[in-house]
């Protein structure tokens, strides 16, 4: 099809956005390449064809867009291609169809995902694409996933078997059963980060209730997670992650005590050896602290200049709330 100029203009806009994950930017601009879904669907599919990654990669976004079962089927076929080409560029957008077909609400989206990741595993999967695929399937959550899943895992070595053993922990455990699971101390530590590395992609409304139990299990390990860059930290960070991902959605969800224990979390975990998880802390202690947190992050301020940046804008955050309720 020919593309006009001002086609083409926001086509290079459309590249720009996403290239600096301006989402929002992006879908404003998809409106403008042409009137109405099938013009803009014939334009994001002649992009699929650049030689450029960044251009497909936008085209697929743009897809993913408009959704429906002809997408995901085109979809499909792009991911074949992508994969054929065997070198980084045809990866990356490889994973962009990836987390893209896990938002689209089609069955066939589903199992597409599923035949990639039996792909992976089949020519020696790369942890990093395993993961994308368990958590663009979480998305997906349904109990016809199971059998497909315990059969990837017994094919994998266990190191590889962190999101997705996240995701098949989730899918066989109710909401109360997770809780229980959670504050069990005979849990392995590195089984509930990998649930919490799955959550990190979307925390659906029945499991809000189970927050407090990784909270308390959190709450648990700061001895051995302040003195040293261990699992305890790394579980600790985690938790901080999901929970600033979905702040907005989350943290007003939980309980008072649930709320004020993990400030209580935030506030130990500051001086934390692991500077991931110091770092997380703090930026939590934003959101869940008060006015005389600002003294914590004031002590710990880091020695490199972005991080003390970072440390003394949210203390200037946290005194402002000086006198408020």
């Amino acid at each position: 099809m020919a593309v006009t100029s001002d086609v083409t203009r926001v086509q290079e806009e459309l590249v720009d956005a996403l290239k600096w994950g301006e989402e929002d930017r992006a879908r404003a601009l998809l409106r403008q390449l042409g009137a109405g879904p099938r013009k803009i669907r014939a334009v994001l599919e002649s992009m699929l064809a650049a030689p450029d990654a960044l251009v497909r990669q936008a085209a697929v976004f743009g897809l993913g867009e408009l959704g429906g079962a002809a997408i995901a089927r085109r979809l499909e076929q792009q991911l074949a291609l992508e994969e054929a080409r065997k070198d980084y560029d045809g990866d990356s957008v490889a994973d962009a169809i990836t987390q893209t077909l896990g938002r689209i609400e089609e069955a066939g989206a589903r199992t597409t995902l599923v035949r990639r990741l039996e792909r992976l595993i089949a020519r020696g999967a790369d942890l990093s694409d395993v993961n994308a695929v368990a958590r663009a399937l979480w998305r997906k959550r349904h109990p016809d996933l199971l059998p497909a899943i315990r059969e990837a895992m017994k094919q994998l070595a266990p190191p590889f078997l962190n999101s997705l053993h996240g995701l098949l922990l989730l899918l066989e455990k109710s909401p109360e059963a997770l809780r229980s699971w959670v504050r069990d101390p005979s849990t392995p530590m590195e089984h509930k980060t990998e649930v919490l590395t799955v959550l990190e992609e979307e925390v659906p409304d029945p499991l809000i209730s189970t927050l407090p139990s990784f909270i308390s299990a959190a709450h648990a390990l700061m001895e051995s997670a302040v003195s040293q860059n261990n699992e305890a930290a790394y579980y600790c960070e985690r938790l901080f992650v999901m929970l600033l991902l979905h702040r907005e959605h989350l943290l007003p969800a939980l309980p008072e005590e649930a709320r004020s224990e993990l400030r209580t979390v935030a506030r130990s975990l500051v001086p934390a050896a692991s500077p991931n998880c110091s770092f997380r802390a703090a930026v939590l202690l934003q959101f869940v602290g008060r006015p005389e947190d600002a003294a914590v992050i004031e002590a710990n301020r880091p020695e490199d200049s972005v991080g003390a940046e970072a440390f003394d804008a949210i203390a200037r955050a946290l005194h402002s709330r000086q006198g408020q309720p």
